[in-house]
């Protein structure tokens, strides 16, 4: 593990530089290797939470106050996004949970703790009783989303299974395990890949399913298989069902048998060879993902996907991460989308994922 080690020590090197530098931002990605500023641009972008949420790991794992006053400002320059309501949706989970929730449950302040809470009730709001699931996006230019549900928000339920604990009440875990059983019927395919979007009716039946994010409909976009992998396992953390726990397998072993010798994942599993198209965002994700799946079984049986996490990070730290000065951040090679339109780019939850699997590899103790 001296070679986790060495990164560790890159990215608390990098990352205090970076907390000056960046203070007075909420960054996405980087132009011109400069953190770009999501509180001028768009205060409710979905990602905003990742940039304080790393300055708050930085700061658990270190101690250094550099990283708390650059959390604290962020997290306050987010404030301005609950003034904007109709523009948030069940992203609220990324945005609140990994930072202020962590921050209360860190330090048991009591303004983040309401932040995190009132986030929460905003999750629950989405909840669709028909179909039992938290629906995703705002209906947009006249197209009705009501029924429609993604699997990135596995990874905002979290955020409810802590609200459940916090308030002793039932009522936001029982509305998260729901979600979770929806996506394990109607996201999970039998061979272990996954659904971007879900359609269903007002009945809550599953009518269509699209390739949102990645090359087509049916096809395997690899950040969804990575948000199903680490999203199943903390669902399996929270709630000790088995169910979820073999969705956690069945998801990282489709995602690993897919990954190949080089252990960077491309965008979609199920493209054509050319492009190549690579998301080291998926990656990352994925590593927590599997970190998180092997300590939920005995050591034999999580060897391989501990194993497996420690080369996609090994592996992204010595062909794609830039610890230069000169750029402010440090995962290469992101991807928003199979055909999007910016290409391979740096963002910010690549940033944040890399650090949290390479601290939870560290032995450090979880912030989310």
């Amino acid at each position: 593990m001296d070679y986790i080690n060495e990164i560790w020590n890159k990215l608390d090197k990098k990352l205090s530089g970076t907390a000056v530098k960046s203070f007075d931002k909420i960054p996405y990605t980087t132009i011109n290797g400069v953190h770009d500023n999501k509180a001028q641009t768009d205060i409710t972008w979905w990602t905003n939470g990742f940039w304080p949420a790393l300055m708050l790991l930085m700061y658990n794992t270190t101690g250094k106050e550099v990283y708390l006053n650059t959390f604290l400002n962020g997290e306050r320059m987010l404030d301005d996004a609950f003034k904007n309501r109709d523009w948030l949706h069940h992203d609220v989970g990324f945005m609140w949970h990994l930072s202020s929730g962590a921050h209360y449950r860190l330090t048991g302040d009591k303004l983040s703790r309401s932040r995190a809470l009132f986030a929460a009730d905003m999750l629950v709001a989405r909840f669709m009783p028909k179909g039992g699931f938290i629906r995703a996006w705002n209906d947009e230019e006249n197209l009705d989303r009501t029924g429609w549900t993604i699997i990135d928000c596995m990874m905002n339920i979290p955020l409810l299974y802590w609200a459940s604990d916090e308030l002793n009440v039932s009522n936001y875990r029982d509305i998260a395990m729901m979600h979770a059983d929806m996506t394990l019927r109607d996201h999970i395919r039998p061979d272990g890949s996954v659904n971007h979007i879900c359609i269903h009716n007002s009945a809550g039946e599953l009518t269509e399913t699209l390739g949102g994010q990645g090359y087509c409909q049916g096809s395997a976009w690899s950040r969804g298989q990575a948000w199903a992998i680490y999203g199943f396992a903390q669902s399996y953390t929270h709630t000790k069902a088995a169910r979820y726990l073999d969705a956690a397998r069945k998801t990282a072993d489709f995602f690993i048998a897919s990954l190949g010798d080089s252990f960077i994942p491309v965008s979609d599993f199920r493209a054509p060879k050319e492009p190549v198209i690579y998301d080291t965002t998926a990656g990352a994700i994925a590593a927590c993902g599997m970190i998180t799946l092997a300590g939920a079984l005995d050591k034999e049986e999580g060897r391989a996907y501990l194993d497996t996490a420690i080369k996609i990070i090994t592996e992204t730290e010595s062909r794609f991460c830039d610890w230069s000065e000169e750029e402010d951040s440090i995962v290469q090679m992101g991807s928003e989308s199979y055909h999007g339109k910016k290409g391979q780019l740096p963002i910010i939850y690549g940033d944040y994922y890399f650090a949290e699997a390479v601290s939870l590899l560290m032995g450090f103790d979880r912030t989310n």
